[in-house]
């Protein structure tokens, strides 16, 4: 197989969804979010980590979360995402690649989650290595369609775009020009 070299820029994008439950905690970007409902999962459920994760192995072309973290492998039983999504990160940089920015869409009636929307993307931001400008996150409803609407479920998309870590370091020769864009 020939080596193929992987470009300036990927993209990535990340799907995930949990069943919710009564009694159990309800996770969402890292963040405790109070809620008489949680999400049913392997780990902790956090479906908006599980999705950036989802986003960062696809642009990187590296499979999925269930491969890398089986959900029948009892050392990930109730383990906290936010672990996952730092050994994936620490993939995609012995990759070569950085964080540009991500953005996350969270798909849950209740509870509101304008209140946590900050922390969320602080706490994003601290695993990805990168400042809270490039990270969005945002609470949508489904007015109260599909299983998300009915409060059965919680779901979450990713975005992310990825950055050769290279990608600078090929427009020194270029001088001042680059500040002009960074």
């Amino acid at each position: 197989m020939t080596q193929r070299r992987m470009g300036d820029f990927r993209v990535g994008t990340g799907y995930d969804i949990h069943r919710l439950e009564k009694g159990l905690p309800l996770r969402l970007c890292g963040v405790t979010v109070e809620s008489d409902f949680g999400a049913v999962g392997h780990s902790d459920a956090d479906a908006a980590l599980h999705a950036l994760c989802d986003a960062i192995l696809g642009a990187l072309s590296l499979g999925d979360i269930g491969t890398l973290f089986p959900d029948d492998d009892p050392q990930y039983k109730d383990m906290d995402s936010r672990q996952l999504l730092e050994e994936v990160v620490r993939r995609m940089e012995e990759a070569g690649f950085l964080v540009e920015n991500a953005d996350v869409t969270i798909v849950l009636e209740q509870p509101k989650l304008r209140q946590y929307v900050e922390a969320m993307r602080t706490e994003v931001a601290k695993i990805l290595q990168v400042d809270e400008e490039s990270v969005g996150v945002k609470a949508k409803t489904k007015e109260g369609l599909g299983p998300e609407g009915r409060g059965e479920a919680v779901s979450c998309q990713a975005v992310v775009l990825l950055r050769n870590r290279g990608y600078m370091q090929s427009w020194g020769s270029l001088g001042g020009l680059r500040d002009m864009f960074y």
